[in-house]
């Protein structure tokens, strides 16, 4: 085994951010399968959905945070872009606040909010009685792509976000 692939074992969370919602879910702590976690209501304005994120990548002990990044199908950024960058951000910078300093990246989210609605369909339910899960749902999707090319490659999936630094000073 590889220092790289030492490096990817333990249990990772998924973020799929939405407007209203963020779904979470997690891996085992091999790194094989995700379940989902939570969907959280989304509070732009008091950070507590961040708040609730944090609480849950620490008593996961998460090694890493995997946030969803969209884009449109031909990998343009969209208007949601910046939103999850930015949120990405907030998180990383939560994270290091709260003694629990775990690499974020953002992975592509292209289709896992179809996949999950699809799958959730499968399974008989509909959009309207689906929406306490979809997000939830959206996070699995990103967070398995994210672990299956940690298994395949050895390496961290996605792209780094590094937290401002004056955002990280006392």
């Amino acid at each position: 085994m590889t220092a790289s692939q030492a490096v990817v074992r333990g249990r990772a969370l998924g973020v799929d951010v939405g407007r209203a919602r963020v779904g979470l879910a997690a891996s085992d702590p091999d790194g094989l399968l995700a379940t989902p976690v939570a969907t959280l209501k989304r509070d732009a304005r008091r950070g507590r959905d961040v708040a609730e994120l944090v609480g849950h990548a620490v008593e996961l002990d998460v090694v890493v945070v995997y946030v969803g990044l969209p884009r449109n199908l031909r990998g343009e950024h969209t208007a949601s872009t910046q939103d999850a960058v930015d949120y990405a951000g907030a998180v990383a910078v939560a994270l290091a606040g709260h003694g629990h300093a775990v690499p974020v990246r953002l992975v592509d989210e292209r289709l896992t909010t179809v996949t999950a609605q699809t799958g959730l369909h499968r399974a008989g339910r509909t959009v309207r009685d689906s929406r306490d899960v979809i997000d939830q749902a959206a996070a699995v999707a990103l967070l398995q792509d994210a672990v299956d090319v940690q298994r395949r490659t050895g390496a961290w999936a996605g792209i780094p976000v590094d937290p401002p630094e004056e955002e990280m000073a006392p």
